[in-house]
C-alpha cells in the first residue's frame, strides 16, 4: 500500500467535494483511512471542518498535516492563519515561523509579514506586504480575495475610519480579524 494517495486520486476527490458537501468529510475520512500519512488529506480535512465551524477537529487535522510534512507552505499558512482568527496570535507567529524563511518573492512569505504587522496594528506595512503578496500570487486567487478583505479593512483602519466594535479593549486588530471566521482562507 502506497503511503500517499496519487496525485490523480487526490484531485478526483477534491472534485467530487467541490459543491457538494453532502458526505464530504466521509469521502475524505475513506480515503484517510487508506493513506493515513498523506499530510494532504489531512490539510483537505481541516480545511473541509474549518468551513463547517468545527474549530477543534479543524486544527487537529491542519495540525496533523503540518506534523506529517513540516514543509508543506500552504498547510503551514492556513495553520497559522486558522489560530490567529482563533485569537492565538502568539502560536500563529510560531507556526509561520518557516515561512519567514522563504525567498522575498514568494506570496506566502509576503502574507505572513503582512499578518504580522497586523497583529501589531501596524496597517501601513500590512497593507504594503498584503499587495506584495497579492501581486506574486498567482496559484491561489481565492486567497487574494481573502486577504483583499483584510487589506481593505486595513486601509479604513488607517483612513481613521476604524470599525467600531464597542469594547475599548480589543484592538483593532482583534476587530478585524474576527470578521474572518477560521474557516476562511481557501485551499
Amino acid at each position: 500500500m502506497s503511503k500517499l494517495c496519487s496525485d490523480q486520486d487526490l484531485a478526483a476527490l477534491v472534485e467530487d467535494i467541490r459543491g457538494d458537501d453532502s458526505g464530504d468529510l466521509d469521502k475524505i475520512d475513506r480515503e484517510l483511512r487508506l493513506f493515513p500519512e498523506d499530510p494532504r488529506l489531512h490539510f483537505l480535512r481541516g480545511s473541509t471542518l474549518a468551513g463547517k465551524q468545527r474549530a477543534i477537529e479543524a486544527h487537529q487535522a491542519l495540525q496533523k498535516a503540518v506534523e506529517l510534512a513540516p514543509d508543506y507552505t500552504l498547510a503551514r499558512y492556513q495553520l497559522g492563519f486558522f489560530e490567529l482568527t482563533s485569537g492565538e496570535a502568539d502560536r500563529a507567529l510560531s507556526t509561520w515561523g518557516p515561512l519567514l524563511q522563504l525567498p522575498i518573492g514568494n506570496y506566502l512569505r509576503r502574507f505572513v509579514e503582512g499578518l504580522t504587522h497586523l497583529i501589531r496594528d501596524e496597517f501601513g506595512p500590512a497593507i504594503e506586504q498584503f499587495e506584495a503578496g497579492m501581486a506574486l500570487n498567482g496559484d491561489n486567487p481565492p486567497m487574494n480575495h481573502d486577504i483583499g478583505l483584510l487589506l481593505a479593512e486595513c486601509r479604513k483602519a488607517l483612513g481613521g475610519g476604524a470599525p467600531q466594535n464597542g469594547d475599548d479593549g480589543e484592538s483593532a486588530t482583534s476587530f478585524l480579524l474576527g470578521q474572518l471566521s477560521p474557516g476562511t482562507t481557501h485551499h
